[in-house]
C-alpha cells in the first residue's frame, strides 16, 4: 500500500494516524525527536500489525533535523507516497514577555519545517505522477490566538496554495484542522484542557480517520465533526474585530490543537 512517513509520530493525532495507516498495510517511517519512544512505537507497530517501520529521529527546530527528513523523502528505495507534516509545538506563553528563542522554536517546527518537507515531497512525488501531503494546521487557524494561531494560519493557507500548484500532476494536499482533540497535546504545553466543556473535545480516532478519508478524495481541507465544521463557517464569516474579541490572545490559554 505504498510507505508514509508521519511527523511528531510518538503521540496524539501523529500517533493514531500510524496505528490507522499501519492498520492499512502502510509501511511507515516515523519520526520524533524521542529514539526511545520511537524504538517502542516500531516494535508495538511490527508485532501487531507486521508492517515494516523504519525510525527516523530528527528534531525538527534544527536545520540538521529537517534535512535528515527531507532527503529520505528523496530516498528513491521505498519512496514515500504519503507525507504527514503533524509535529506540533505547544508554546504555552504569549508572545509579549515571552521567551523570543521558545517563539523561534515554534516556528522551526510549524512552519518552515512544514515547507521543507512539502517542497521536498511534492518534488519526489511529481515525476511519479502519485503521492499525498497531509499538513495538520488548526481550528486556532481561523482565530487570533496569537503566534500559535499565526502558525496555524500560516499552514492553512499554503497547504490551498499547494494544492492548487499541484492540480493535474496526481498528487495531492490536504489540511487537516481539528479542534480540541482528545490527547496529551494540552497537557504537555501547560494549557487548562478542563476550561473547555466536554462536549468540545474529539477522540483523536475519529479526527485521524476524517483525516485520512480526505485525503483519499484529494479533499484539500477537512475539520472532523459537524461541530467544528459550522464554527469554522462562522469565524471565516465573522467580522475580524468580532473573532478578536471572542477567539483572541485572551483565550489563547484554551487553544485548540
Amino acid at each position: 500500500m505504498g510507505t508514509a512517513l508521519v511527523t511528531g509520530a510518538s503521540s496524539g493525532i501523529g500517533l493514531e494516524l500510524a496505528w490507522q495507516l499501519a492498520a492499512n498495510r502502510h509501511r511507515l517511517v516515523l519520526v520524533a525527536r524521542s529514539t526511545d519512544r520511537l524504538e517502542k512505537l516500531a516494535h508495538q507497530i511490527r508485532s501487531a500489525a507486521a508492517v515494516e517501520v523504519e525510525v527516523l529521529p530528527a528534531d525538527l527546530a534544527t536545520a540538521a533535523g529537517r534535512d535528515a527528513v527531507a532527503a529520505r523523502l528523496r530516498q528513491d528505495a521505498h519512496p514515500v507516497g504519503l507525507l504527514v507534516n503533524n509535529a506540533g509545538f505547544g508554546l504555552g506563553q504569549h508572545l509579549l514577555g515571552g521567551d523570543l528563542a521558545r517563539e523561534e522554536e515554534a516556528l522551526d517546527v510549524m512552519v518552515r519545517a512544514v515547507l521543507v518537507l512539502s517542497k521536498a515531497a511534492a518534488e519526489a512525488m511529481g515525476p511519479r505522477g502519485r503521492g499525498a501531503i497531509l499538513n495538520v494546521s488548526s481550528m486556532a487557524a481561523l482565530t487570533a490566538m496569537g503566534t500559535y494561531a499565526a502558525h496555524k494560519a500560516w499552514v492553512l493557507t499554503f497547504t490551498e496554495g499547494l494544492a492548487a500548484e499541484l492540480r493535474g500532476t496526481g498528487v495531492t494536499a490536504t489540511a487537516l484542522c481539528p479542534g480540541l482533540v482528545r490527547t496529551e497535546f494540552h497537557e504537555r504545553a501547560g494549557l487548562e484542557a478542563a476550561a473547555w466543556p466536554a462536549s468540545a473535545w474529539v477522540d483523536v480516532e475519529k479526527v485521524a480517520a476524517d483525516a485520512l478519508a480526505a485525503v483519499r478524495r484529494g479533499q484539500v481541507v477537512v475539520t472532523p465533526s459537524l461541530r467544528y465544521g459550522a464554527a469554522a463557517v462562522a469565524l471565516r464569516h465573522l467580522p475580524r474585530r468580532v473573532v478578536r474579541r471572542i477567539a483572541g490572545p485572551q483565550t489563547s490559554g484554551r487553544a485548540m490543537r
